[in-house]
């Protein structure tokens, strides 16, 4: 697997998310504070669609809330 970590402030974290997910490889997503503890963890398959994400992203809006940065770890598929 291929995987990738971004830093991002709170004020990002939305936006940030939703872009890896239209990407289209993404197989998880982890979003952590800075203190490596995981706040959610967001499985991504084939059969994802926008209704089952919306709860997802009020979701991430929320934790964006709570601390001003975060790490967002990126599990990709293999190519």
């Amino acid at each position: 697997m291929n995987t990738s970590e971004f830093r991002v402030k709170g004020e990002e974290l939305l936006k940030k998310v939703e872009d890896l997910i239209r990407e289209g490889n993404v197989r998880r997503i982890i979003i952590k504070n800075t203190k490596g503890e995981t706040y959610i963890e967001i499985p991504l398959g084939v059969g994802i669609i926008g209704a089952i994400l919306a709860p997802v992203l009020a979701a991430v809006g929320a934790i964006a809330a709570l601390a001003a940065d975060f790490t967002i770890e990126v599990i990709r598929k293999e190519e």
